[in-house]
Formats: C-alpha cells, sequence, structure tokens
C-alpha cells in the first residue's frame, strides 16, 4: 500500500551490499509512506555512485539522513526526536558526521530546519535528490546546503533504484510524482508539487530489472496512480496545452498497466494509490482481464458524510463513491476493496460520524487505515477551518471506526474459507519458521505449512481457518504462475 508502511519499519536503517571500492558510510532511516521507501531507494542509489556504502550503525555514519513525512504531527515529532538522537552522537561520538533532513517535512519547513535543528547540516525536498553531491561539498566547505525547489519534469526515470527493504520478491516502482487533488486536509501538493508522469519505457525498464534479478511482484506506486498520463513530458495540468500529436498519442493508466500486465506475464502487478474521483472504467477491465493484475483496490474514502466530504475537498459523493463500489463488484466480482478514513474532520457532527459508519456498514472492507484528524500546517484546512471537534470525540470515533472495520475484515477472510488461492510466498511467518507467509491476489495475508516451498514461490493454498486479519491453510501444489 502507499499509506503508511508497517510499524516495525518505520525509522528501520536500510542497507544494500557494499561496494568494495567505496570508502564512506551512509545511514539512511525512513518515514511515512510507501513513496518514502521508494525515494530512499533512489538516495541510495545516488550516493552508492558518491563513494557510500549504508550501514546500520548509526555511530559510524558519515552522513546520516532521515526521509521525512508530514502527512500527521506525530510522523513529524518522531523525527524531531531522531534528530535529537543524531545529536548527541554528533556531539558525543562522531563531531565529523554530516545530518540531512529529506522529503516532505523538509519541503514544508525549508529553512526553518536550519535554524530551528542545529544539527541539521543539509535540508533536501523530494524533487532535489539529483543535487544531493552537490549539496554535500555545500556542507564539506562549512555552508549551511538546501533545495527544496520542486519540479515540473522530475520523476527520476533514469535512476534505477537500489532495493534497500526488499525482500527479493516484491518491489515498488514509482510512476507518478506529486498530486494535483488539493484535498483541504493534505499537505502532499505543497510538499511533493504538482502531479506528472514518468515516461512508460523507462517504468518498463525498470520492471525488466526487477525480473532479471528474480523479483515476482511489482507495485505502480503514485498519490494517484489512476492520473498517470504520459505525453511526452511535463504537468498533467499542461495537458490541456500539449499539441493535437501529443494529445492522440498520450498514454494513460489502463494502457501502461495492460502494457506491464502482457509483457510480464508470469510477475505479479499491483497498483496504489486510487483516488475515487479518478478511477477509470477501464482500469477495472484490465483488472479482470489479467490474471497476473492483483484483484484488490485500495480506494480512500476519509468520510461517509458528503457534508465532510465537501470540506474536504474531495471531488465525489457519497453516491458517487457507491456507484463506483458497485461497478468494481460487477467488473471485478472477486476483488477487495480497502479503505482509508479520518475521524474527526474539523466541524464533523455525530450525524456526519454516523454516516461514515453506515458507509463503511455496506461496503464491508477488507481492511483499511484509520486515523483521527491531524492538522497539518500549510493545509487549507489549516488555513480557513478551525480544528473544534475535541481529541477525546476524535479518539472515541476512530475508535468505533476500527472496531467496525475489525467486525468487517473478519466477514471478508471467512468468505474465502473453503477456497483455494494463489500466494506469493514473501517471507517466513513471524510465529514459526516452519510457517511460510505471502498476500493472494486481494491482498489478504496467508499462512501456511512451510513443507518443501520456499520464499518467491507461487503456491495455490486451501484455506481452512482465518483471523479477522490472516487466512490460514494448507499448499496443494503450485500455481499457473510458477516457474519451475
Amino acid at each position: 500500500m502507499d499509506k503508511e508502511i508497517d510499524e516495525k519499519v518505520q525509522g528501520q536503517s536500510l542497507v544494500l551490499e557494499n561496494k568494495p571500492q567505496n570508502t564512506k558510510k551512509l545511514y539512511i532511516e525512513s518515514y511515512g509512506c510507501a513513496m518514502n521507501f521508494s525515494d530512499s531507494e533512489i538516495v541510495a542509489s545516488i550516493m552508492t555512485n558518491e563513494g557510500y556504502n549504508t550501514t546500520t550503525i548509526l555511530e559510524e555514519a558519515d552522513l546520516v539522513l532521515v526521509n521525512t513525512c508530514s502527512i500527521r504531527d506525530k510522523a513529524e515529532q518522531t523525527v524531531r526526536k531522531r534528530l535529537e538522537k543524531y545529536n548527541a552522537v554528533k556531539r558525543e561520538v562522531n563531531p565529523g558526521m554530516k545530518v540531512g533532513v529529506l522529503g516532505c517535512m523538509a519541503e514544508r519547513l525549508k529553512e526553518k530546519f536550519l535554524d530551528e535543528e542545529k544539527i541539521v547540516d543539509m535540508v533536501v525536498g523530494p524533487d532535489a535528490y539529483k543535487d544531493l553531491p552537490n549539496l554535500l561539498k555545500e556542507v564539506e566547505d562549512g555552508r549551511d546546503a538546501i533545495n527544496v525547489i520542486l519540479s515540473k519534469e522530475e520523476t527520476y526515470g533514469d535512476i534505477s533504484p537500489v532495493r534497500l527493504m526488499s525482500n527479493g520478491v516484491t518491489a515498488l516502482v514509482s510512476i507518478t510524482r506529486g498530486c494535483d487533488n488539493m484535498c483541504t486536509f493534505c499537505v502532499v501538493p505543497f510538499t511533493r508539487g504538482r502531479e506528472r508522469s514518468r515516461e512508460p519505457q523507462s517504468i518498463m525498464a525498470e520492471i525488466k530489472d526487477l525480473w532479471n534479478r528474480g523479483f515476482k511482484e511489482v507495485t505502480l506506486l503514485g498519490q494517484n496512480v489512476d492520473s498517470y498520463l504520459w505525453y511526452g513530458g511535463g504537468l498533467k495540468k499542461d495537458f490541456e496545452k500539449a499539441t493535437e500529436m501529443q494529445q492522440a498519442t498520450a498514454f494513460g493508466f489502463d494502457q501502461l498497466l495492460e502494457m506491464a500486465a502482457v509483457q510480464f506475464p508470469k510477475m505479479r502487478i499491483r497498483f496504489s494509490t486510487s483516488n475515487p474521483q479518478d478511477m477509470h472504467e477501464e482500469v477495472l477491465h484490465i483488472i479482470a482481464k489479467y490474471s497476473n493484475v492483483c484483484k484488490h483496490v485500495h480506494l480512500p474514502v476519509q468520510s461517509g458524510s458528503d457534508r465532510i466530504l465537501k470540506e474536504m475537498n474531495r471531488l465525489h459523493t457519497r453516491t458517487e463513491y457507491f456507484q463506483l463500489i458497485n461497478k468494481i463488484h460487477q467488473i471485478i466480482p472477486d476483488s477487495s476493496i480497502t479503505q482509508d478514513m479520518i475521524a474527526g474532520f474539523p466541524s464533523e457532527t455525530e450525524a456526519d460520524h454516523q454516516e461514515t459508519l453506515s458507509l463503511m456498514e455496506a461496503v464491508k472492507y477488507g481492511f483499511g487505515y484509520m486515523y483521527s484528524y491531524s492538522e497539518r500546517p500549510g493545509t487549507l484546512a489549516e488555513r480557513k477551518m478551525e480544528d473544534d471537534v475535541l481529541e477525546q470525540t476524535k479518539m472515541r470515533r476512530l475508535q468505533e471506526i476500527v472496531d467496525l472495520q475489525r467486525i468487517h475484515s473478519g466477514i471478508r477472510t471467512k468468505e474465502f474459507v473453503g477456497k483455494t488461492v494463489e500466494v506469493l510466498v514473501e517471507k517466513l511467518s513471524k510465529k514459526s519458521s516452519e510457517q511460510l507467509s505471502g498476500r493472494n491476489s486481494q491482498s489478504f495475508m496467508v499462512v501456511f505449512p512451510r513443507e518443501h516451498y520456499k520464499i518467491g514461490d507461487f503456491v495455490n493454498v486451501k484455506i481452512t481457518n482465518c483471523t479477522s486479519g490472516t487466512l490460514i491453510g494448507e499448499a496443494v501444489g503450485y500455481s499457473d504462475m510458477q516457474i519451475n
């Protein structure tokens, strides 16, 4: 998913294979969404070419980079605490260490970071990673360095990312950057800029490289993948100014998804995240047509109240959302649908909250990402709305949403009991090395006895039991996706 990564990997130091000729050491941590973790792989690739090997030992690092998130205040506070830790190490152990802040928090705070966080030597926005070598030279010459210029063109399509967090089976492939949907609660358009898409052949080249290296699944990643539009480069909003030929030969997300499915028939293709107002029916038909395109749609709704949706500047209504849900079920009957939900948005009443619960009852999502509203500086909501829902009310409403989702997740997992599903094995089970785990096409986690199967195999598993979050079963053989 392109929301928050599993809490267990938030802030985990990332490491890749060392190059013997590299003499400097890089310590890099990432926080936030899948896009941030993908960006860290791009940064690592750039710094590897600058003579850096990664390390998991903070105290020995020549350069420390933290890739930040601004989506919630909690994420920013976590980063500030980490900066205090870096400061202590720099002061007491390694005075030559340089520290840089990357990503959305860097973009939001800009120069303030250099003033407020005296530990920080360098501030680098999401579109400026190629400038890291130049910025480092500035730092080494004794000057603070900052580049937070947002680009109209940068997609990093020419950089082959190093797979830092990889299990060798699944990988993220960025296809768009930025976002044009000015949701009033969201800081992304201000920290990642306007929306632009990456050239299709560079995407296919990256997937081919992953395939050649043994990867079995890719997730096409963007703030809003359904808006993918390649017409030769440039911002999506400038498409209307494109030439007649550019408009006639433009390439949309449905075409990109089909191209990936056809060119890599033994590779699973996922995508994240979709926006209800931008999801095209053509995409649904591509999902239904190709067995290697996963039958899972992450469709954030944020609220079930039309009034709150309007306040959020979500460009769809409750009714339109239901129409899209019905279309998904009609075209892809075996698809799972998942959600994002915000509790306690400014002015949200109890009636609005009940509308959210009733929408959840109608859809019965497989799982979801649920948060209480956190006011983010610079957003339209922060500038124009009062954060007037009491914290205890937010927490109570959030808990009701979480409790209801747990019930619905249980209903959805039970639907698989007695069925046989295809599982791509991603890792050993947390509880036992004699169990394997991986996801089915609908993105539910499946656990089954290891036997002779291994990580990276496509296995058919008959589901015999379940919890609200996990399917439990027994292997019955390899699936048609398996290459022997």
